[in-house]
């Protein structure tokens, strides 16, 4: 329980971080950030494998590219549910779930030594 809530609020740090850096995205505060990493994460459990389903065919066409895309689509997914959560777009999306998926595997790496 305590494992991940840890990894809820270092996922929050990481959507404060992105939205920090990328000016296509904005986030009213750190609560703003915390709802939106648990829908984030609520969203990646339920609708992300099926997609992944879905869409095997194209992503093994595009050699796992288009999981890209279906992270993009998470993201404008989030953008659209959490309000004060705003992403410009379809590239400032894309440009959100690489550096939030880099941030992440960054700050995880952290809580694992610990």
């Amino acid at each position: 329980m305590t494992n991940t809530l840890i990894r809820l609020i270092l996922s929050a740090i990481a959507v404060l971080i992105c939205a920090y850096i990328l000016p296509g995205a904005h986030v009213d505060g750190f609560w703003t950030a915390l709802v939106v990493a648990g829908v984030l994460a609520v969203v990646n459990i339920l609708f992300k494998p099926i997609l992944v389903i879905l869409t095997i065919p194209v992503t093994i066409v595009t050699l796992g590219l288009f999981l890209l895309v279906i992270n993009t689509l998470m993201i404008m997914l989030v953008s659209a549910l959490v309000p004060g959560f705003m992403v410009d777009g379809f590239w400032w999306s894309f440009l959100f779930s690489l550096i939030l998926s880099l941030i992440n595997s960054l700050l995880g790496g952290l809580n694992n030594n610990e």
